[in-house]
């Protein structure tokens, strides 16, 4: 059963005395993957420093486990909050392993040195983390996707309940975003933990996040994605001239569709997708109201695609597009 582990009362955020964002009352709960979403500039890593303690706030407060932030020694908290910052970087002459041990400093003596149940707390977080084939190569030999990876299980070795991330996902490729979304998302089911990431990954954080903090212009709001797609938020929150957010789709766009070659298309789901993907993309309009109509059967690897009234059939969509850039020149 989830509970709570940091909430934050009335809370003003921002530098000197500039406020970045105010009144902010947020929680944070065991077995949650929390996403924060917000446009460039928002306050999101003003936010993630300011209540994980690294930044002073301006007004309000942040309890941990029911105790002030304020009130935790640097060593104690360092055991309860694991903080993975942008610029977190560590010397790429390091091995995998020495720097998942860096985890366990909360926790050892002055001297730095491990015990046996630290040794066995820093296997587990390399297992935990999936780095074990790479656990005695050097940092600088890593790509970036294993490097974060690594980054994650240092913060594991610090067995903290609370895990907080800011961009973990910033310059990787999408196979790499989605593997790193699927790790902190079964962390916290599968070891209590409650899990707070900044990202601009949008889609990949509708997909996995159970809760969003969302900003707003000035203000935060949160609730589960779906709730915050239906009722608007998201969109309001990355709002910008001539692009709109597809609430089918669950992603923004510009039309470049042309209103007067609009095409109806029926058939095989996916392939209807994607052909619908590129006829947008040269200027058509995908409307159940358009007379021109296309068929697409068959499968994703032998489509048929068929327009009424012509006897052809295209076997790629490539092949269809042309015909209907024949057909209007």
């Amino acid at each position: 059963m989830s509970k709570e582990l940091l909430h934050i009362e009335n809370a003003s955020i921002g530098y000197g005395q500039k406020v970045v964002l105010d009144a902010l009352n947020l929680s944070l709960k065991s077995d949650e993957l929390t996403v924060l979403l917000g446009p460039n500039g928002s306050g999101k890593s003003t936010l993630i420093r300011s209540i994980s303690g690294v930044q002073k706030l301006l007004g309000g407060r942040v309890c941990l486990k029911d105790i002030d932030l304020t009130d935790y020694q640097t060593k104690k908290l360092a055991q309860e909050i694991s903080l993975v910052l942008t610029d977190n970087l560590a010397p790429g002459n390091l091995s995998v392993f020495a720097l998942v041990a860096l985890g366990r400093f909360p926790y050892t003596s002055w001297l730095g040195s491990l015990s046996q149940a630290d040794e066995e707390v820093i296997q587990w977080a390399i297992q935990s983390a999936g780095v074990e084939e790479f656990a005695n190569r050097q940092l600088g030999e890593l790509s970036d996707g294993e490097k974060q990876k690594v980054m994650i299980a240092r913060a594991l070795a610090q067995e903290a309940d609370l895990m907080i991330l800011d961009e973990p996902t910033a310059h990787l490729d999408s196979p790499n975003r989605i593997e790193i979304f699927h790790l902190l998302k079964t962390l916290t089911k599968h070891n209590d933990k409650a899990i707070l990431i900044s990202t601009h990954d949008i889609e990949t954080a509708l997909r996995y996040a159970d809760r969003l903090w969302l900003v707003v212009e000035d203000r935060v709001v949160t609730g589960i994605p779906e709730d915050l797609v239906l009722q608007g938020e998201l969109e309001e929150a990355f709002k910008a001239e001539n692009v709109s957010f597809d609430y089918q789709k669950g992603t923004f766009y510009r039309s470049i569709a042309t209103q007067n070659k609009g095409v109806n298309l029926s058939g095989n789901p996916v392939l209807v997708h994607w052909l619908g993907h590129a006829l947008e993309r040269n200027g058509f309009h995908v409307t159940q109201s358009a007379a021109l109509k296309i068929c697409a059967e068959g499968t994703k690897e032998a489509p048929l695609m068929r327009i009424d009234g012509v006897d052809n059939s295209y076997e790629t969509i490539e092949k269809l597009l042309l015909e209907l850039t024949n057909e209007e020149s």
